[in-house]
């Protein structure tokens, strides 16, 4: 099959040979929480996405929410993410580090010194899980902790560690950093006025409540460059225990035009109608386009029909595809040649620690192979 899915797109300076983007997926299979080769092998199996954005990583102790995330806090997770890189360079690559805090959604068990959560209040998330240990220490989806709340001199170390992180990544070889600023997690709780009660210069209004997540990104492209530097939203989200707030769509046109004037090397939509969101409201996503301009990714249940048209009407720039991608490594290959799919086992999605449901998953030409030598010596 020929089509805009997959044809070259310039990324700024970094050209990627496809439009189809490998979206980030936690798979919680660093036990050390340091990439291993294990790491470097899945992720250097699925090169052949346009674009490959990592699992969340988490930028510091405090920022972790799940079990076996490895993480760009220390030298020797630094040292191990440069392997990856490597290896995925090698086959031919690109990819990008998803920069991550949870905030309010961990447990205690995943904590420095197993103190609270941080978030922008002191509201315990209800709807969410984290994946942590449970009062027998074994590992599994709890409920959050109750967290507190971030002061003021928190929140500016926060931007910080974000810019440390930041050159870290780079520092390790990847091609650019992807802000999570999606799917109920730290940044989006600032964000969420239903949720932010604060009343320093970080809630209330639409400008303090997008306050920090855009003194992040200025001191991330302050510190990597705008075009190494891409932002993960998700609006009108409901994921985490996210309720709807009175000027929402308000919120995010206005976020929008903010990122029209930083200029990011992209804006990736997280669509959660798979997650049971409700629809965008009628015309948002016009307004977004109106406002910003820039290079535009979205996720959101895409195959490869879906994708094109989108590409084909002009709605996107880039495809970001997730599950697809864990059963099929050579996930673009197929979707050209138009090959069958392998389906993934949930029950691998998170662990266990090891190549099974991770890196065993064989590419259209091995499972033919395969199944052509079970055949001969059947």
């Amino acid at each position: 099959m020929t089509g805009q899915l997959f044809q070259p797109y310039d990324l700024g300076t970094l050209r990627l040979p496809n439009r189809v983007v490998m979206a980030p997926m936690t798979r919680a299979r660093a036990e050390n929480e340091i990439p291993d080769a294990l790491t470097a092998e899945y992720y250097s199996q699925r090169a052949g996405a346009g674009l490959i954005i990592s699992e969340g990583i988490p930028i510091s102790r405090a920022g972790r929410g799940f079990l076996y995330t490895p993480g760009l806090f220390t030298a020797e997770q630094a040292e191990g993410w440069s392997q990856v890189t490597d290896a995925v360079h090698a086959a031919g690559g690109r990819i990008f580090a998803q920069l991550w805090h949870v905030g309010r959604v961990s447990h205690h068990s995943l904590q420095p010194e197993a103190g609270m959560p941080v978030g922008p209040t002191a509201d315990r998330a209800v709807n969410a899980g984290s994946f942590a240990r449970d009062d027998n220490g074994e590992p599994g989806m709890v409920a959050p902790d109750t967290p507190r709340a971030l002061t003021t001199d928190e929140i500016t170390d926060l931007v910080v560690d974000f810019a440390t992180a930041a050159r870290t990544a780079i520092d390790a070889g990847f091609d650019g950093v992807e802000i999570h600023a999606a799917n109920g997690y730290l940044f989006d709780q600032f964000i969420n006025g239903a949720l932010n009660d604060r009343s320093d210069r970080y809630g209330g209004s639409i400008a303090n409540r997008l306050r920090f997540v855009l003194e992040t990104l200025d001191a991330v492209i302050a510190e990597v460059g705008a075009d190494k530097t891409g932002i993960r939203i998700s609006p009108f989200g409901r994921f985490n225990d996210l309720a709807a707030f009175d000027d929402e769509a308000e919120t995010w046109v206005t976020m929008a035009t903010e990122l029209e004037a930083r200029h990011p090397a992209y804006v990736h939509l997280s669509d959660q109608l798979t997650l049971g969101a409700e629809k965008m409201p009628d015309g948002f996503a016009a307004d977004f386009c109106q406002r910003y301009s820039g290079t535009l990714i979205a996720a959101g249940g895409f195959d490869r029909d879906t994708g094109e048209q989108a590409l084909v009407d002009g709605d996107l720039d880039l495809i970001a595809m997730g599950r697809p991608f864990i059963a099929n490594p050579d996930l673009v290959e197929r979707m050209r040649r138009d090959q069958p799919l392998a389906e993934p086992n949930r029950d691998t999605f998170y662990g266990p620690i090891g190549e099974l449901g991770y890196t065993d998953y064989p590419t259209y030409a091995e499972a033919i192979a395969n199944a052509h030598s079970e055949t001969r010596t059947g």
